[in-house]
């Protein structure tokens, strides 16, 4: 069976830089009826857990350390058995959601996770966090961003450990090299293509910082 993807939507508070803000987020769920691959588990372990199912998670991958983006994981880790991947640059911000316990693996750029019977690379693109990454599966012509890329633009580089001219340099070097119909399913918000994004993407490459 081929793999498919599968979004489910939690809600609750991102916190950073003394600031708390409320947000809703996308947990991503690449798979078959058999096993799945979990990305940003985010706010509710069970709710993550009821949607996956019985299936065998393989790996929980985190895109970045965000407290939004990890603060289900170690317990969607308890509850399937399952190691999260870290990009270890991000284990200062993980740190701060999860101080007693560290993420089970690091990720590099360049490593490829197999589920289902498709490839998913990861891209390592800092800027909204130093060791933010993207997931590519060039095979479901999807790429999971994150908070690097959205529809509209970048993601937000006005806090602690982020910045702009990084990301950007992050989505023309890494993102746009990719083909055009790639469909970026986002950490937040609606789903777009790498095509739609390149006009906007352009104009601010050329505005510069």
């Amino acid at each position: 069976m081929t793999a498919r993807i599968e979004r489910l939507v939690t809600s609750g508070t991102f916190s950073l830089d003394g600031g708390s803000w409320d947000v809703d987020n996308n947990v991503w769920i690449i798979g078959d009826d058999d096993e799945v691959l979990v990305i940003d588990p985010a706010h509710d372990a069970g709710a993550v857990r009821k949607a996956i199912g019985d299936r065998r998670v393989t790996a929980i991958i985190a895109t970045h350390g965000h407290n939004d983006h990890v603060n289900a994981a170690p317990a969607l880790a308890d509850l399937t058995g399952a190691p999260v991947h870290l990009h270890p640059q991000d284990e200062v911000l993980w740190r701060m959601t999860h101080p007693g316990r560290p993420a089970d693996r690091p990720l590099a750029d360049g490593d490829v996770f197999e589920v289902a019977g498709t490839a998913v690379t990861v891209i390592h693109t800092p800027g909204h966090a130093p060791g933010a990454v993207c997931l590519y599966a060039p095979a479901l012509r999807a790429l999971f961003s994150g908070d690097t890329l959205f529809q509209g633009g970048p993601g937000a580089t006005g806090r602690s450990y982020s910045d702009y001219d990084t990301i950007l340099a992050s989505i023309q070097a890494r993102l746009m090299p990719l083909p055009g119909e790639t469909v970026v399913h986002t950490g937040h918000g609606d789903t777009t293509t790498l095509a739609a994004e390149a006009p906007r993407l352009r104009e601010l490459l050329a505005k510069g910082s």
